[in-house]
């Protein structure tokens, strides 16, 4: 089931619309997140906005509500000009934003049409689709294509909306990004939401934003204590038959496993299956239809393992994920935070393991120096596997 970013929430006096809180009503949503209770009501009033908050702390419903409701009071009426365009960094994500629009959206009486737009499946379906659109949800590269072929038009953009900001330049979509500013119009609202306040964030900020309403919302110290996390020492031979000997011996089910390349990804996946466990690899080379699969199937729990490269590090919420195990570590402590932070959330404790070859023990020590905590560690030459 599709986490909406949202906990018991209470919207009637923070000025959305009747239609949208009879919705979160039922849903039995009636307190907002802290980056929600402040970034609404600035982006109501039409002001630019510069959100930083931590994934899953609910960036986006902080945008697709006011959005919803300013475009119940203004839209335009000109085929393939849309009104809201929404960059996101994967594909992922902007499937996940569609239907958190389309939810919020349903019961409308003025229906505002949502679409994503990405690369990686064919693109007559997008173009064909793109009719009568009012909110464009698009990763950089399918957008600059199908303004190419004359699919659609940015000249009536009211509201641009950078999700992940810090992650889309960290991917190098800069220059495409350059690109699609150049084709919006000089006025419009825009706003931008990223989970780290880095110098690429305050460039962009200098370039896209006017005098924006800054939202800064500090990570809370202990949700990383609900994280229980283990290191394991290990020769780089026998990280697969540790992984093995973990999922089955502890029972683990729900694991998110991340990889140093696409290559091990597969290779760690593959192994998996020969050994009886369930699982699959998921990363930028796999078809957009094998990845959606792999990740509902993950979500659902009818899939006992996912392995993957940095792609789910961030964007991706998964509700309740039980455990991560770093099959290779990551290159920076601020990545390592990211992946198992897909861990315990909403108040419940997870599990996150490590392993650390002997040539990452020096770099498992600044990750831990730099997140303040240090990680138990066992000694898997000990462990009968």
């Amino acid at each position: 089931m599709l986490k909406i970013e949202l906990l018991d929430m209470s919207f009637e006096n923070i000025g959305l619309p009747a239609a949208i809180v009879k919705t979160l009503i039922e849903l039995k949503f009636n307190q907002p997140y802290p980056i929600q209770e402040k970034a609404i009501p600035a982006i109501l009033a039409q002001k630019d906005v510069l959100g930083i908050a931590k994934t899953g702390s609910g960036k986006t419903a902080s945008y697709v509500l006011p959005i919803l409701a300013n475009l119940l009071q203004v839209q335009n009426n000109k085929n393939r000009h849309i009104d809201v365009l929404v960059l996101v960094p994967t594909r992922e994500l902007a499937v996940q934003v569609q239907e958190v629009f389309a939810l919020f959206n349903k019961n409308l009486k003025a229906s505002l049409k949502t679409l994503a737009v990405y690369g990686g499946v064919s693109i007559n379906p997008q173009m064909i689709a793109l009719q009568n659109v009012n909110i464009l949800i698009a990763t950089p590269g399918r957008l600059i294509d199908l303004i190419e072929s004359k699919a659609l038009h940015l000249t009536s953009v009211k509201t641009l909306v950078l999700d992940e900001a810090d992650k889309m330049l960290n991917l190098g979509f800069k220059d495409e990004m350059e690109q699609i500013f150049k084709l919006l119009p000089t006025k419009r609202q825009n706003l931008l939401f990223s989970a780290t306040l880095s110098p690429d964030i305050e460039a962009i900020n200098a370039i896209v934003l006017n005098n924006p309403e800054v939202i800064k919302i500090e990570e809370e110290e202990e949700a990383i204590d609900l994280i229980n996390q283990t290191g394991y020492f290990v020769e780089q031979e026998k990280k697969g038959p540790l992984l093995r000997h973990l999922i089955k011996s502890q029972n683990l089910h729900q694991v998110l496993v991340f990889t140093a390349s696409v290559y091990k990804a597969d290779n760690v996946a593959n192994k998996l299956r020969k050994n009886g466990v369930e699982a699959q690899s998921i990363h930028g080379k796999k078809s957009q239809m094998t990845r959606l699969n792999a990740l509902n199937d993950f979500k659902a729990g009818k899939l006992r393992v996912l392995v993957t490269t940095d792609l789910l590090a961030r964007g991706i919420d998964i509700e309740f994920l039980p455990c991560v195990i770093n099959f290779d570590l990551p290159r920076s402590p601020k990545d390592y935070v990211h992946r198992i932070g897909r861990t315990g959330r909403a108040g419940r404790t997870g599990i996150a393991m490590s392993f650390v070859a002997e040539e990452d023990k020096h770099h498992f020590k600044i990750i831990q120096k730099k997140m303040g905590k240090w990680v138990d560690m066992i000694d898997s030459a000990n462990i009968e596997f």
